[in-house]
C-alpha cells in the first residue's frame, strides 16, 4: 500500500480468477486462470492491506479503466485495471493469520451509502441479457 502525496491511501495488487471445465474431446479438466490488476482507494485500501494476504479469497466489483503512459524508451504503455467499488473478504482469518474459511464480512467505500443488509452473492445486471442488445444466442459461450 502506498499513500498519494495528498494523503490518500491506493493499495494495488493481482488477482487471479479461476475457471475449470471438462475439455470435450479429451474428457479431462482444464483451468484457465486469467489474472487482473486491482485498485483499491481510501478506507477500503486500508482494510485490504490489513486483512489481504497471497491466497487470500476476495471478491471485488468494480470499473474497468485503461490508462496510458510513456516509458523511458518514449514508447506509449497501457495498463488496465479493475478499480474497486466494493470489496468482500472470503476468507476468515485463522490462528496462524492465513486464509481460512468463508466468511462476510464487507468492507464498503466510505462515500457511497450502503443499505442494511449486504447481498451474499454475486449482483445480478441489471438488465437481463435477454432485453439487452444481445440475446443469449448471440453470445460466443
Amino acid at each position: 500500500m502506498r499513500y498519494t502525496p495528498n494523503g490518500v491511501a491506493v493499495c494495488s495488487f493481482p488477482m487471479a480468477t479461476s475457471e475449470t471445465y471438462k475439455d470435450r474431446n479429451t474428457g479431462e479438466r482444464v483451468t484457465q486462470t486469467e489474472w487482473h490488476n486491482i485498485v483499491i482507494w481510501r478506507g477500503m485500501a486500508e482494510t485490504a492491506e490489513k486483512y489481504l494476504r497471497k491466497g487470500s479469497q476476495v471478491y471485488i466489483e468494480g470499473k474497468i479503466k485503461t490508462r496510458s503512459w510513456e516509458d523511458q524508451q518514449g514508447q506509449k504503455r497501457y495498463t488496465t485495471e479493475v478499480v474497486a467499488d466494493v470489496m468482500q473478504l472470503l476468507d476468515r482469518p485463522n490462528s496462524s493469520g492465513g486464509a481460512a474459511q468463508p466468511t462476510q464480512a464487507a468492507a464498503q467505500p466510505a462515500q457511497q451509502a450502503q443499505p442494511a443488509a449486504q447481498p451474499t452473492a454475486p449482483a445480478q445486471p441489471a438488465v437481463p441479457a435477454e432485453r439487452g442488445p444481445h440475446s443469449a444466442d448471440d453470445l460466443p459461450f
